[in-house]
């Protein structure tokens, strides 16, 4: 069927036939889990009444807006916690990270980040690095770091040692990001909420659920205080163009919402300029298109355990997030593999995306990704640092058919070299 429409050799079919018997079992697990989260979200949808009304376009002030509301009962639903604020006008999952660390930490407070330091756009954030005007540092609030142990998992013992009963909040990452760690499963977000309410029960737990809702059967909600992510990502079900969410105790989310507006205001207001329809449908959708994404990692970690290559998760292993990473071991296998995905897009199909010195980074840096909504990590992409140990790091995909055939032609290229 594929060459119907795309050029693939007879072994590189007859490779993702084999991987696709290897990884069968897998997908059937993925499938049963999208399909618990879709009925979820599908009660949900109905307990909160959405009816059409709540795609109504407020303006100025939005007061009353009924949407808004509405999809903020949704998120606090399907997250399973107490209270959500869903914004079109959060501009990145960063900024949306931002606001809820801003939100609830006061001068004089420590945040412990316990899964080592993260991503590279909230170091900024925390005042890492430099000195940035505005960051937490800049106004008194103490960060505090515990690196990951050597296999990539959380040094629980210097939590123990480390978090005293006064660290207003422990910070956990829940995605690997451009890492090579494990991912962290609802379990142990769990283990670490429970050891740091041991030590210090009015800490905040706070969770960066970015790449990691809908991956499993439960959400973490019981397991934080506070979780954020952006709805260009898994939530958003790429159909959102904007946007992110913060969930999680009522107290705590208020508070946000009075760093998002103001102070007395909060949820209250913020107009909605049309943009709720696109945020229900993409929300809807969500389940489905992370299960998508999810058995077009595992297909491509068979694919590329098969190759002979080193792929985080294996395809057989439990999934937190829906990144996959193949260590390429070259520049040249780095830069086509980027070039495959980007064939197999449907947007930029023609473009042959080539390294280039990124701000920010310390080499060269490759980025595929043919996508509706311009960063959008639910839609198929590809990117990497040009450096040792030249692994690439693949996310998502709207539909597993072409996904597994974008996995198809990067392997045919790798293989043609």
């Amino acid at each position: 069927m594929n060459n119907d429409f795309f050029d693939l050799s007879d072994d590189i079919i007859s490779l993702g036939d084999k991987a696709m018997k290897m990884c069968s079992p897998y997908i059937e697990e993925i499938e049963r889990i999208t399909e618990y989260q879709q009925l979820k979200m599908l009660k949900a949808f109905q307990n909160a009444k959405v009816s059409e009304s709540c795609f109504t376009a407020s303006t100025g002030y939005g007061y009353g807006d009924r949407g808004r509301d509405v999809l903020d009962r949704i998120y606090a639903e399907v997250l399973e916690t107490e209270d959500a604020l869903v914004r079109h006008n959060f501009a990145s999952g960063t900024h949306t990270l931002t606001v809820a660390l801003f939100g609830v930490l006061r001068p004089g407070d420590t945040m412990l980040s316990v899964t080592g330091i993260p991503y590279d756009t909230l170091q900024g954030v925390i005042g890492l690095g430099g000195h940035y005007s505005g960051s937490l540092k800049d106004f008194g609030i103490k960060y505090q770091q515990l690196d990951l142990l050597s296999d990539g998992t959380v040094d629980y013992e210097g939590v123990r040692k480390t978090l005293r009963s006064d660290t207003k909040m422990v910070y956990i990452q829940r995605s690997r990001g451009y890492s090579l760690r494990p991912t962290l499963l609802n379990s142990d977000i769990k283990k670490i909420y429970d050891l740091s309410k041991s030590i210090a029960p009015d800490c905040i737990v706070m969770l960066d659920n970015c790449y990691g809702e809908f991956t499993e059967m439960t959400a973490p909600g019981k397991y934080c205080d506070l979780m954020a992510g952006s709805l260009i990502k898994n939530p958003g079900g790429g159909i959102a163009p904007t946007g992110g969410y913060i969930a999680g105790r009522h107290d705590l989310v208020e508070a946000c919402s009075y760093r998002l507006t103001t102070p007395g205001t909060g949820k209250e207001i913020g107009c909605t300029l049309g943009q709720n329809r696109e945020l229900f449908l993409g929300t809807y959708n969500a389940p489905h298109v992370t299960g998508e994404a999810l058995k077009t990692a595992v297909f491509a970690a068979a694919v590329f355990e098969l190759l002979g290559y080193k792929v985080t998760p294996a395809y057989n292993e439990a999934r937190g997030d829906i990144i996959q990473a193949i260590l390429l071991e070259n520049e040249k296998r780095l830069i086509s593999f980027c070039q495959g995905i980007q064939a197999a897009s449907p947007i930029d199909s023609f473009v042959t995306p080539e390294p280039w010195d990124m701000p920010g980074y310390d080499s060269k840096v490759i980025m595929a990704a043919g996508a509706f909504t311009l960063g959008s990590s639910i839609e198929l992409s590809a990117d990497a640092p040009l450096r040792e140990p030249f692994a690439v790091w693949m996310q998502g995909s709207l539909h597993f058919h072409t996904g597994k055939t974008a996995v198809m032609l990067a392997a045919q290229r790798i293989k043609s070299i």
